[in-house]
C-alpha cells in the first residue's frame, strides 16, 4: 500500500489511551471512511513513576478488556491492523505482557484469530551500565550526568520505541502489534511512514492525534481519523457531532511539549514553523509544511524506583482567623510538628519528611499567593509523613495527631478542633516511587534496542505464549 495524492493513509485513532472507553459507533465511522490501521497509546507517565516502578496499569483490567474487544472485533473484520503503544501505561515488560494476555483472551472469547507481535523495549540494567560507560547515555535538561547508583535505584528501565519495530511487525505479517513503552507519536505515524506518507507529515499527523479527541472541539466526544498524504494530513473527527478547528489542531503543538515548533522524537526533528493550518469545511483540518529533520537515533530513557513509605492524615478548617493567616499557620504547624517528632523519637526518626498541603489555598502549586489574596472559606489541610518504614510512618503520624488537629495560630488562644475527614485518622499509602532518568541512549537504529515475542492466533495449532 502507498500513499499518494489522491489517497493518503488513513488511520483511526479512537481514544488517547487504551482503557479510556471507546465507542463502537466511533470505529464503525472510521472504519467507513476507508481507514487502512486503528492505533492509540496506552501509556503516559501523567500519573507519576508508581506505575513504571511496579510495571501496573493504571487502567483497570475491565476497562483494558472492553476497549480491546471493540478494537480488536473491529480491525479484523475489516481485515486491517491495530497498533497500540506503551501497553500497560508504562510499557515495562510485565505491563505489556499483562495487555498481551487480556489481547488472547479477547481472540479466544470471540474467536478471533490474530497475529500478535509484542514489542518488547523494557532495558536490562546490566546493559545500561555498559552503554553508559561507553559514553553512550547522555542527559535531558534538567537533569545531571548519570551514574551506576541511579540505574542500580531502578527498578524498571525502559526505552521510547520509534516506529520502525511496528513496521517491521507488519511487514512481519503481524494483524496486532503490542508495543513496549513507545512515543505517543511514533505508534501512529508507522502506518502512514509504511504506506509511504511524508515524514513531516506523518510525524505531525501523529503528534496532533496522539491524544485522539484531545484536539477537537468537543474533547470528551470520541477519536479522530488522519488521512496522510506525501505533503500534507487531513484530520477529522470520527463523531458526527464533534469538529476540528484550525486554533485546536495548530495548538497541540503545545500539548506536553515547550517547543510550539520544534518536537523531538527518535532519529529527528519535526519542525512545524512553515506548517499551514486551514479549515476545509466545519469538520476537517488540513496542515501542509510540516518538515522532518533527520538526526542521530537516540532513544530516551524512563527509570524508576520503589522509595521511603508514607502515612497521611487530612483535616477541614473553617476558623476564620486561621483562613486569614494560612501562610503563618503553616508555617507554625510544620514548625512544631518537626519539633514534636525530634524531640520524640531523635536519630530513630531517620531522614523523615514533613509536608503541610492546604487545598483551597495553594497546595496544587506550592508557591505564595499574591498579598491581598481574599482568604477562603473553608481549606483542607493534608499532612503526609515520609519515613523509612511503614511503620515509622505511622508512628510518627500517631505521635503528631493532638497536634495536627487541635493547632492554634497562637498560643495564648483557646485550643481549637479542626473538621476530622476520617477515624482512624491514619492512612497509610504505603511506599512511593521515584523517577531516576530523564536521559537518552544513542542506538545504531530504532530496532537495537527493542525484542519482538510473537503470539499466532491465526492457526489451529496456535501456542500459548511463553511468559518472561
Amino acid at each position: 500500500m502507498k500513499a499518494d495524492r489522491t489517497g493518503g493513509a488513513k488511520v483511526i485513532v479512537p481514544t488517547g489511551a487504551l482503557g479510556a472507553g471507546i465507542k463502537p459507533e466511533h470505529v464503525a465511522a472510521g472504519l467507513a471512511m476507508g481507514a487502512h490501521a486503528v492505533a492509540c497509546d496506552a501509556g503516559s507517565t501523567d500519573s507519576g513513576p508508581s506505575y513504571l516502578a511496579r510495571s501496573v496499569s493504571k487502567w483497570a483490567r475491565e476497562a483494558v478488556k472492553r476497549d480491546l474487544e471493540v478494537l480488536m472485533v473491529a480491525s479484523e473484520r475489516a481485515g486491517i491492523p491495530l497498533l497500540i503503544g506503551t501497553c500497560g501505561t508504562s510499557g515495562a515488560d510485565d505491563a505489556l505482557f499483562w495487555t498481551r494476555d487480556i489481547a488472547i483472551e479477547v481472540a479466544r472469547e470471540q474467536g478471533l484469530k490474530p497475529k500478535i507481535a509484542v514489542l518488547c523495549s523494557e532495558q536490562p540494567r546490566d546493559a545500561m551500565k555498559a552503554r553508559l560507560a561507553a559514553g553512550r547515555i547522555r542527559p535531558l535538561p534538567p537533569s545531571g550526568p548519570l551514574d551506576e547508583a541511579a540505574l542500580d535505584a531502578c527498578d524498571h528501565i525502559v526505552a521510547l520505541m520509534g516506529p520502525e519495530p511496528y513496521i517491521a511487525a507488519l511487514e512481519a505479517g503481524a494483524t496486532v502489534v503490542l508495543g513496549g513503552r513507545t512515543t505517543d507519536t511514533a505508534v501512529l505515524a508507522a502506518v502512514p511512514i509504511m504506506m509511504g506518507a511524508g515524514l513531516g507529515a506523518a510525524w505531525h499527523a501523529g503528534k496532533t492525534a496522539e491524544c485522539g479527541g484531545v484536539c477537537t472541539a468537543v474533547r470528551g466526544d470520541g477519536g479522530v481519523l488522519i488521512e496522510v498524504f506525501e505533503d500534507r494530513f487531513e484530520i477529522e473527527p470520527l463523531s458526527a457531532t464533534n469538529r476540528c478547528e484550525v486554533h485546536g489542531i495548530s495548538a497541540h503543538m503545545l500539548y506536553e511539549n515547550s517547543d510550539p515548533y520544534r518536537l523531538y522524537e527518535p532519529g529527528g526533528v519535526l519542525n512545524v514553523a512553515g506548517a499551514v493550518y486551514t479549515a476545509l469545511d466545519e469538520r476537517r483540518v488540513r496542515v501542509t509544511g510540516s518538515v522532518w529533520e533527520p538526526g542521530p537515533y537516540t532513544m530516551k530513557l524512563e527509570g524508576a524506583g520503589a522509595g521511603p513509605y508514607q502515612t497521611i492524615s487530612l483535616v477541614g478548617v473553617e476558623d476564620p482567623k486561621v483562613l486569614a493567616n494560612l501562610d503563618l499557620f503553616h508555617d507554625r504547624l510544620v514548625a512544631g510538628l518537626r519539633e514534636r517528632i525530634d524531640r520524640t523519637f531523635g536519630p530513630e526518626a531517620g531522614d523523615y519528611d514533613v509536608s503541610v498541603r492546604i487545598y483551597g489555598w495553594n497546595a496544587v502549586s506550592g508557591r505564595p499567593l499574591p498579598p491581598g489574596t481574599p482568604p477562603p472559606q473553608e481549606v483542607g489541610v493534608l499532612l503526609v509523613i515520609t519515613a523509612a518504614t511503614q511503620e515509622l510512618a505511622t508512628r510518627i503520624s500517631k505521635t503528631v495527631n493532638p497536634i495536627f488537629f487541635h493547632f492554634p495560630l497562637e498560643p495564648n488562644l483557646p485550643q481549637p478542633s479542626y473538621g476530622f475527614a476520617f477515624t482512624p485518622a491514619e492512612i497509610e499509602r504505603g511506599r512511593v516511587y521515584k523517577f531516576h532518568l530523564n536521559h537518552v541512549v544513542e542506538t545504531q537504529d530504532g530496532h537495537e534496542l527493542v525484542r519482538t515475542e510473537w503470539v499466532d492466533l491465526s492457526t489451529a495449532e496456535a501456542r500459548e505464549p511463553a511468559h518472561a
